[in-house]
């Protein structure tokens, strides 16, 4: 079998190892522990860094010092699977293939010090905190938003929420609904989900920042700013205050028709919705100081939301059309559900999508730690193209005013 038809059929995520480096065995082990913590992959001895084989020898010693050093350096225990190849030229090749796992986080430990590892592109790095957060949680089956908080109920007021919630469904909201929404616990303590729709939202990280720059790059929100503003607090505030930035400094274009005219807005409300509710619901709350962006350029408008995809992938390595529903913040995602904010199924991305057939489709990036959605200005080219046509008309007309100026004869002219 040669490597390349290996590693296509076999391995998503890999890395490679030239000889297994028993004196300095972080050197893999700290990968073993980023692929049991993320999607799971494989490590491949006897392959140098440009992936051509090189072969190693004496598999059974491989095989009982690799499960050695697993089981004494790597907490708690992963699942792994060791297999030999036969590659290219007659060399073999050992891989390891670890699982993720359940119990995350998974450590390694050496001297006393235990760290627990993530793939961060092709690299294995330790955690950030958030990130180690999001992992103890995963292993007690919990999320943020369901987490228990230390703010009582009784110090809070829900006007916002209460009036959001009569105004889409009218209906009125109950107080047995703030226990079986999940708002609040048998104790009176508000759930996360629950501070975070209270009107004196105290959660510093409930943020976004929005900010129109003058031209296409990000510059000095002092100098390079035509409009900056700051949003706090109460989540369902953060959405509309947030669409009402991007309305105010958006444009909508209009032409004629034979019965009326037809309206071409920079940007498709629908569109710049779902986005929106996606960076404020599906986001990582568990980073204090992090907040959401909206990034407002002559081109382009970027969301930028904290927390890369959930599931640990990278979305613009997926199929937009077939992406599963995983939500960070279930209990939180019910509710704009209950709103009717967002589609239970998690179709925003489908519904982003449909709305641009046709046209220059947005682009999604995910990161270890950002989600980052642009829009494109759909009229953007126009403007240029009209301002262009402006600046060559005022230049004839002054070229044209020099000429008539100009002493001489008409043929001289």
């Amino acid at each position: 079998m040669r490597l390349s038809e290996l590693l296509i059929s076999e391995a998503t995520e890999y890395e490679f190892k030239q000889a297994l480096e028993i004196g300095k065995p972080k050197s893999w082990l700290k990968t073993v522990s980023a692929f049991a913590n993320g999607l799971g992959g494989s490590i491949y001895f006897g392959v140098n860094k440009q992936g051509k084989p090189e072969g190693v020898e004496d598999i059974q010693k491989i095989s009982e010092k690799v499960s050695q050093l697993i089981n004494t350096k790597i907490e708690p225990m992963v699942y792994v699977n060791m297999t030999p190849y036969d590659v290219e030229e007659g060399r073999k090749v050992f891989r390891l293939e670890i699982k993720p796992g359940p119990m995350t986080p998974y450590y390694y430990s050496s001297d006393g010090n235990k760290i627990a590892y993530v793939r961060l592109g092709e690299e294995s790095v330790q955690a950030p905190p958030h990130i180690l957060n999001e992992l103890i949680l995963k292993r007690q089956n919990q999320s943020f938003d369901a987490m228990e908080s230390q703010y009582d109920k009784r110090d809070f007021s829900f006007s916002i929420f209460e009036a959001a919630y009569r105004g889409r469904t009218r209906k009125k909201v109950e107080e047995s609904d703030y226990l079986s929404f999940k708002l609040l616990n048998e104790k009176g303590k508000l759930t996360y989900t629950g501070v975070l729709i209270s009107d004196q939202c105290p959660l510093i990280q409930s943020r976004v920042f929005c900010t129109r720059w003058n031209g296409l790059r990000m510059g000095s929100v002092f100098d390079d700013a035509i409009d900056d503003k700051e949003y706090e607090g109460n989540i369902f505030s953060l959405l509309e205050n947030t669409k009402q930035f991007i309305k105010n400094n958006s444009k909508v274009r209009w032409r004629k028709t034979p019965n009326g005219r037809i309206d071409m807005p920079d940007y498709n409300e629908e569109a710049i919705h779902e986005a929106l509710v996606n960076s404020l619901v599906h986001r990582s709350y568990l980073l204090p100081g992090t907040e959401a962006h909206v990034d407002m350029y002559d081109d382009r408008l970027e969301i930028t939301s904290p927390g890369g995809m959930f599931s640990g992938k990278k979305i613009q390595e997926l199929d937009l059309w077939k992406i599963p529903s995983e939500r960070r913040n279930p209990i939180l995602a019910d509710l704009f559900q209950r709103l009717k904010l967002m589609e239970r199924r998690g179709s925003g991305i489908k519904k982003i999508l449909e709305v641009h057939e046709g046209k220059k489709q947005p682009e999604l990036v995910s990161t270890e730690t950002d989600f980052i959605t642009t829009f494109y200005n759909e009229n953007y080219k126009k403007q240029v193209f009209e301002e262009g046509k402006q600046v060559f008309r005022e230049e004839k007309q002054v070229f044209e005013k020099r000429l008539e100026s100009m002493s001489g004869t008409n043929k001289t002219k």
